[in-house]
C-alpha cells in the first residue's frame, strides 16, 4: 500500500508504517554518508553539540554528484547503509528516527530501530537520476570541507522509498525471502 508522509517522522508515524510498504517522503531531510557521520560521533565525544536536529530527523546516505545547469542537484541515488551501522544506533539513540539507504542493516541497528521506535527505508540503488528530480531544494550546511560528504539539508518532495525495516523490527529483507521460498 502507498502512504505518504511528511518530516518530521515520529513515532506516530513509524507505529503505522510496516515492512514492505510504499512510501512516498515530503519534508526535511538531511544527507549524511561515512565521513560524515564520523565527524558527529567525534563531535559528540567530545561534548558538542551535532550540527543538525537529531530529533525525529530522517538521514539519507547518500553522495550527489554535482547539480547540471538548472538542476538542484545531480544524480541523488542511495549509498550502501552498513557503511554507516557503527555510527546509526547511538544517533537514534539521541531521537534519530528514519534512515534511507540500500542495503542490509546490522542486528545493533536493527535493535536500535526497535528501542527507538524508528524505521529503515531503502531507495532504489541505480535511480538517482529519477530520485533527484524529487529534490526541490539542496543546501550544504556543515563540514563543506568534505565535498560530496557534507552534511546537507534537502527538501524533497515525494522521494519513493520502500520500508525494509519497520519499529517492530520486521524486516522485508528477510519476509522477502520466505516469501519468495513459497513460490
Amino acid at each position: 500500500m502507498d502512504k505518504y508522509i511528511t518530516t518530521p517522522i515520529t513515532e506516530n508515524v513509524t507505529k503505522d508504517l510496516h515492512a514492505g510498504d510504499s512510501v512516498f517522503i515530503s519534508g526535511t531531510i538531511y544527507v549524511a554518508r561515512d565521513a560524515a557521520h564520523k565527524r558527529m560521533i567525534e563531535a559528540l565525544d567530545r561534548g558538542e553539540e551535532l550540527p543538525i536536529d537529531i530529533k525525529d530527523a530522517t538521514i539519507y546516505y547518500m553522495g550527489p554528484s554535482p547539480a547540471r545547469e538548472g538542476q538542484v542537484i545531480g544524480s541523488a541515488g542511495p549509498t550502501t547503509a552498513s557503511r554507516m551501522d557503527k555510527y546509526a544506533p547511538r544517533l537514534m539513540d539521541l531521537g534519530g528516527k528514519a534512515m534511507i539507504a540500500k542495503g542490509k542493516r546490522s542486528p545493533q541497528v536493527i535493535d536500535a530501530i526497535v528501542r527507538n521506535h524508528g524505521v529503515y527505508f531503502a531507495a532504489i540503488g541505480g535511480a538517482g537520476a529519477l530520485i533527484s528530480k524529487c529534490i526541490k531544494k539542496s543546501e550544504v550546511i556543515c563540514y563543506e570541507d568534505l565535498g560530496a560528504e557534507a552534511i546537507r539539508r534537502l527538501e524533497v518532495e515525494n522521494l519513493p522509498a520502500i520500508v525494509v525495516i519497520d519499529s517492530e523490527g520486521n524486516n522485508l529483507y528477510e519476509t522477502a525471502i520466505l516469501e519468495y521460498k513459497k513460490i
